[in-house]
């Protein structure tokens, strides 16, 4: 299935780009996370499981758990902190 892909902040910067289409066979947004991780380099290490990273399905806030769907827009970025 193919789903829209946005990073944003030091996510973004880290992989030198906003946001991607991608074909893929993850039914979660844990493995989705896992499939770009697996491409190594910048996204290893961006996306990496030690790290705090956010993430959005559809424009809300979900979990690893959350079901991909066709066309869905998942959003990669790292916790917010405000001032």
């Amino acid at each position: 299935m193919k789903v829209q892909i946005r990073y944003f902040a030091s996510v973004r910067e880290a992989l030198d780009t906003s946001g991607e289409t991608v074909d893929t066979g993850a039914a979660t947004l844990a493995a989705l996370r896992d499939e770009l991780i697996a491409r190594g380099g910048a996204y290893a290490v961006a996306l990496a499981r030690g790290k705090a990273v956010r993430m959005a399905l559809d424009q809300a806030m979900s979990d690893e758990a959350a079901a991909l769907r066709e066309g869905c827009e998942v959003a990669f970025f790292p916790p917010v902190t405000g001032g």
